[in-house]
């Protein structure tokens, strides 16, 4: 198997693993407990609270565990605009869905006006910072939510300048990196955010769990009362889970202190790509611009994307078609159409992403399997 599904999920990493097992066996105890095992299980999970908090450059206590991405990205924009008597909330349409399909809920229900940060026209799918700063003069919005990285395309978005005009305006900026932390470094301080969402199986950690960055002095209310961090966010805390997040922090610390490793991996990316291209009459990458080392999203008109994907895991190789929270949709990719990607070419596209542990051969080995993919559906 090939896989190039690395922004659904990466492989837990065997330090990951280890963690995790020995977390069920040894601290399994609940860390909300006065006695010695509880109070053990408790010493774990701030152990483990330090080291991805050290990943994004923050302060454990500013660091709330949750369920995952989806759940930090409610909290951070349901909590913050719970204060505000008539909130507006300001994202793009090429947010993951957990913040767009939150924007349109909360658009739809009464609980917040939400206003759409216009994009640039030359289809690289970033924000368009002049229209952003009109619309913050304009809407004063109660909160900006813009992702770091696009789960689809890898599009970076160029967050300091956001956070710049967020903090001209007086505005509190969430930003979801849940495609960026463990990927590229990141120093929450310096990027200007107030509130950032990560999740730990997008860096070689265990699913279901997540964290929330929030600035001190950030006023956020709870969507789960009770009394677990600090009562923030309540539910008996995910013990192995939150063990295996720090494991797969500490790991990727490390991993990213090699600037030559992440080139290495971009380098990796871009002779997929070119090689599919070189291959491919028609192709073309979707978004461009500056993009996170690991992901390509390459259009190919005439050959529909669901079928490209069965053919392509008929031969061991596992790609996507959009977000895979919306597998199984017919519809083409609304980050795709918001990008103004022509509807022929986003029905035909598919999302190609790496991990650390991708090699060359497998690179190569998959350009060859996506040409031949594409002509057995083109009926070439």
């Amino acid at each position: 198997m090939i896989y190039l599904d690395n922004n659904a999920t990466t492989r837990p990493l065997p330090g990951v693993v280890e963690a995790c097992r020995r977390a069920l066996e040894e601290g399994w105890a609940n860390p909300s407990s006065v006695h010695r095992e509880g109070q053990t299980a408790r010493r774990e999970v701030e152990l483990a609270r330090r080291d991805v908090a050290a990943l994004i450059g923050g302060e454990p206590r500013d660091l709330i565990f949750t369920s995952g991405g989806t759940e930090s990205c409610d909290l951070a924009i349901r909590g913050l605009l719970a204060g505000a008597k008539a909130p507006v909330l300001a994202t793009t349409r090429v947010e993951h869905a957990a913040v767009r399909e939150l924007a349109e809920h909360l658009e739809r229900t009464g609980a917040a006006r939400v206003v759409w940060i216009p994009l640039l026209t030359d289809g690289s799918g970033q924000v368009d910072l002049l229209a952003l700063a009109s619309l913050l003069d304009a809407e004063r919005p109660t909160l900006v939510s813009v992702q770091w990285a696009n789960n689809e395309t890898g599009v970076a978005q160029a967050i300091d300048l956001v956070s710049r005009l967020c903090r001209s305006a007086g505005v509190p900026l969430h930003c979801d990196a849940v495609q960026w932390v463990g990927k590229e470094p990141t120093d929450v301080r310096s990027a200007g955010v107030d509130l950032l969402s990560l999740s730990a199986h997008k860096f070689h950690g265990p699913k279901g769990v997540g964290a929330l960055w929030v600035r001190r002095g950030v006023r956020l209310r709870p969507t789960l009362i009770g009394t677990q961090e600090l009562g923030r966010r309540g539910g008996t805390e995910n013990v192995p889970g939150i063990v295996g997040a720090g494991a797969a922090a500490r790991e990727a610390a490390a991993w990213l202190k090699d600037g030559a490793a992440r080139d290495r991996m971009q380098g990796l990316r871009d002779r997929f790509e070119r090689g599919v291209l070189d291959r491919v009459a028609g192709a073309v990458v979707n978004g461009g611009g500056p993009r996170v080392w690991n992901t390509t999203n390459i259009g190919f008109p005439g050959a529909h994307s669901e079928a490209l994907l069965l053919a392509l895991s008929e031969r061991g190789l596992c790609a996507s078609a959009g977000a895979a929270c919306s597998s199984g949709s017919l519809d083409p990719s609304p980050v795709l159409l918001a990008m103004g990607v022509p509807d022929a070419v986003a029905h035909a596209s598919l999302r190609f992403s790496l991990s650390r542990q991708t090699t060359e051969a497998e690179v190569d080995e998959a350009a060859d399997l996506v040409a031949w993919a594409v002509e057995r559906v083109r009926g070439g």
